[in-house]
């Protein structure tokens, strides 16, 4: 895998831990000095980013997968087609 995309998946990884710690902050110290619903809101707003920075890298990688076997595929037909206009 190149290692741009692999160090991309890790920053999106880092970021929604760091998201969900934040949202857990907020649920448990945030009631101590803000309402309830800014609470709700601030703590569901880090939890949706949590779980958008840990499903977007899989996107990526399967993004990624199927770029390499389309380019694989594509390769080998024209290997083929180089080996059949020899033959």
């Amino acid at each position: 895998m190149d290692p741009r995309l692999k160090k991309r998946i890790m920053m999106f990884y880092l970021a929604g831990v760091i998201n969900a710690f934040l949202g857990l902050y907020v649920a448990i110290e945030g009631r101590a000095f803000l309402p309830p619903e800014t609470v709700r809101w601030l703590a569901l707003f880090f939890f949706v980013f949590a779980a958008v920075d840990f499903w977007f890298p899989r996107v990526l990688k399967k993004k990624w997968l199927e770029a390499k076997a389309k380019l694989d595929t594509q390769r080998q037909a024209q290997a083929r087609s180089v080996t059949g206009a020899r033959d």
